[in-house]
């Protein structure tokens, strides 16, 4: 095991501290994160004076302030493609995915005959049409020095053989999650000849197929014999030198199986140093859910690997939930497992409130006529997550399109031609209850707590079809829920038609809202119908300003056009399905009296007071 690097002392208490007060903002909004105080890795971070970036190619470090001078002051090139990153003092951790054959994991291991690939998935955010899990690539995770802005050092250098799934940080603890995805094995062979010939037609006698498939066994288990299996372990080095010890000891067979890849969990101080804690179970990836205390993934189980059987021969669908106990410190333990019936949308699926873990699922997606959902309440108990209470039967025919939970209460919104918002009282977590409900057209895929009485969301406005309902425009809304037996729609706001787009739509970290203002990214697609039409005229594309008020609802303050190069948009892009919702700008920052809109390619500042112009603007092209 190589010896804790030495990391310098950090040279101030925070990322602000190392400017003047009078050369940096007063107040800035930060990520959109689930949990206060628990923060979600992104390509994107800032400080009241830095905005730090991990995209194309490059570390980059832009000195955002004062806001009319901002400026790139840093530019680090990183081996493969950068994707998300931590900054905390004066250091930033940056996760870079590579082709795992570049980083040439345990390259004394003889070559195999059998030849494997992995079973990958794309990066998702929003799993109602997409499942969670790893790319196939390895992670490296590098630590820089950044007390001089201007002059980042990298101090620490991990490879991981996994794939970035999910990443959390608790004060100067990092905890990330990667995945050694299952294996196929591409040499094997299944079945022998004449054992699937139909009956009648050269029949082969049963000692003869038995013969042949002993004979093919032996033929398998020789191939697998040879195969770099220690390729397929999951791996943590640093320096050339790997934490073996950590890896194989803290290695578990999780109490509810969930398939043979392998889920890792590495926690680091990205301050201080020292080895990493690793924990690794055996099972398929999941979404991630964490608090201060633990983190959770659940996994959904699907009908070609159920848990159990249900009526009339269908598989039943449920999620394992596997949970971590993580801390402001570098600590990486499973403790427990357990199911529940349904599968989870995403994170805010997943709750921990006073020791309970709370799950909203659901059985089935529409159009399917036993489509239903449940809320279960779940207990440690050992090393098992038990269910102590549980709400089911859910909104028949219809499927979950978001939920958040806050405290004692709790929001699902489902939807198959209507927007059913129901309001949950968990005061008592032995029997979760529907408190009230709301229907109204469209749905809702992303809730915010605007405050303690008021939720914010962002969804699709819906035109009703009969006995469906076509997505149209996308719908602001804010609802009034400080009466928990009857929600009400306060107020709306719909955007565009169909084919109308936001990144925030399926990805909250576009989501940003800072005191009483919301910016979200918006493609407008004007020209849809109420019949299934796309519009096919871009008018807009870039970030939307509201003020936002309890009273008197949204107003658009300005806006912040990121068009093509030739300065016009491109109508192609008006062919979003739901599920795929995109923008080009992706995120933004507000500071004192501005706000940066942030695209993969530009970032763009303008004034709150007098929007419509670039004060400054910042290239991220390579």
């Amino acid at each position: 095991m190589p010896a804790p690097p030495a990391t310098p002392a950090p040279a101030a208490a925070n990322a602000d501290s190392n400017a003047e007060a009078s050369s940096a903002a007063k107040s800035t909004s930060t990520t959109n994160n689930q949990v206060f105080g628990v923060d979600e890795a992104d390509f994107i971070k800032n400080d009241a004076k830095y905005v730090y970036a991990a995209l194309n190619g490059a570390l980059r470090i832009v000195d955002a302030w004062p806001a009319e001078q901002a400026h790139e002051v840093a530019r680090v090139s990183l081996p493969g493609t950068p994707k998300k990153l931590f900054v905390t003092q004066d250091r930033a951790l940056v996760y870079v995915s590579m082709p795992r054959a570049a980083l040439a994991f345990n390259p004394s291991t003889p070559a195999s005959s059998a030849a494997f690939s992995y079973r990958t998935t794309p990066e998702c955010t929003y799993g109602y049409g997409c499942e969670f899990g790893g790319d196939g690539t390895a992670t490296l995770l590098l630590v820089f020095d950044i007390s001089d802005r201007a002059n980042p050092k990298q101090i620490r250098r991990l490879e991981l053989s996994g794939s970035l799934l999910a990443a959390r940080r608790i004060g100067d603890a990092v905890h990330t999650v990667v995945v050694t995805p299952e294996v196929v094995f591409t040499g094997l062979s299944y079945s022998v000849p004449g054992a699937s010939a139909a009956c009648g037609v050269q029949p082969v006698a049963r000692e003869e197929i038995e013969r042949q498939y002993e004979e093919l066994r032996e033929k398998n288990a020789e191939l697998i014999a040879k195969a770099p299996l220690r390729q397929l372990i999951p791996s943590v080095r640093e320096d050339g030198v790997e934490y073996a010890g950590e890896v194989c000891g803290a290695m578990y067979r999780e109490t509810v199986p969930t398939g043979s890849a392998f889920t890792s969990l590495v926690s680091l101080d990205m301050v201080a140093g020292g080895a990493p804690a690793i924990s690794t179970i055996v099972s398929r990836p999941g979404a991630v859910y964490a608090s201060g205390e633990a983190l959770y993934m659940g996994v959904n189980l699907t009908e070609t690997q159920p848990i159990v059987s249900g009526a009339g021969g269908h598989p039943e669908l449920a999620t394992a939930i596997h949970k971590f106990e993580i801390g402001p410190t570098p600590i990486s333990e499973y403790v427990a497992s357990g199911k529940v019936k349904g599968h989870v949308l995403n994170q805010f699926s997943m709750d921990e409130y006073e020791g309970y873990l709370r799950v909203a699922t659901s059985w089935g997606k529409v159009p399917s006529l036993d489509v239903h959902s449940t809320l279960s309440v779940l207990a440690q108990h050992d090393a098992e997550l038990t269910t102590v209470g549980v709400a089911d039967d859910i909104a028949p025919n219809e499927d979950i399109r978001s939920v958040r939970f806050e405290g004692e209460r709790g929001f699902v919104v489902t939807f198959k031609k209507t927007d059913p918002l129901f309001a949950f009282d968990l005061s008592n977590p032995k029997k979760p209850r529907i408190a009230g409900e709301l229907k109204i057209p469209g749905f809702s895929t992303y809730m915010h707590l605007l405050d303690s009485t008021h939720l914010l969301t962002i969804g699709y406005d819906a035109a009703d079809q009969g006995n469906f309902a076509y997505f149209t425009g996308v719908l602001l809304q804010i609802f009034d829920v400080r009466d928990l037996s009857n929600p009400t729609l306060a107020h709306k706001t719909v955007i565009g038609t169909r084919g109308t787009s936001s990144e925030a739509l399926t990805n909250h970290l576009a989501f940003n809202l800072w005191q009483d203002k919301l910016a979200v990214p918006m493609t407008i697609c004007e020209g849809g119908g109420t019949n299934g039409m796309y519009g096919n005229n871009m008018t807009f594309s870039g970030l939307i300003v509201y003020d936002v008020s309890t009273e008197t609802g949204l107003s658009e303050r300005g806006r912040v056009a990121h068009p093509g190069a030739n300065g016009a948009y491109n109508n192609a892009s008006c062919s979003n399905w739901w599920t795929n919702a995109s923008s080009n700008v992706e995120r933004s920052i507000f500071m004192d009296d501005f706000v940066y809109s942030i695209a993969r390619d530009v970032m763009r500042v303008q004034d709150l007071e007098a929007m419509g112009t670039d004060v400054s603007s910042v290239s991220f092209l390579p």
